[in-house]
């Protein structure tokens, strides 16, 4: 089952720049050391020819993964999103109503999270709470450590 996600023209470049450097760079190396350490002997008790081999395994599934979602992605032209209420690659201003610190946040998919830069997953639980919100509501969101209420003073793009 494909899951349909969203990404601006920047998030769909980084996606892709990351399957080129894994199929051009990261692909042609581990191939080399399953040959490097093929060429050292016996095979059932080279701990480097397996240890390269579960490395390929890996980096095939990353690479097939990474295939998935570029085929699933879809990019948004944000000009034409609504800015009323909040939806996906909105850029938010929140007000904690508890200890009145503010955050901004720009929702977006899964593999654009970055908390450090403000990209918060429209997938988590702040990101799912805030969906649909308007300027001047508020947002009860439960998360692990509890129960956060947050107004929305601003929504941009």
């Amino acid at each position: 089952m494909s899951k349909i996600s969203y990404y601006s023209e920047e998030g769909m470049r980084n996606l892709k720049k990351d399957l080129e450097y894994l199929e051009t760079v990261e692909r042609p190396r581990v191939s080399n050391d399953i040959a490097e350490a093929r060429d050292k002997g016996d095979l059932s008790e080279n701990a480097e020819y397996h240890a390269a081999k579960e490395e390929q395994s890996l980096l095939e599934l990353k690479i097939a993964k990474l295939k998935e979602v570029i085929s699933n992605a879809r990019i948004i032209d944000e000009s034409k999103l609504d800015t009323s209420k909040i939806l996906i690659h909105s850029k938010v201003k929140l007000k904690n109503t508890a200890n009145g610190m503010e955050f901004n946040y720009t929702l977006v998919a899964d593999s654009e999270t970055n908390i450090k830069e403000g990209k918060l997953s429209v997938n988590s639980p702040i990101g799912k709470g805030l969906l649909g919100k308007k300027v001047g509501e508020t947002a009860e969101i439960q998360v692990p450590s509890g129960m956060l209420t947050f107004e929305i003073l601003e929504i941009s793009r």
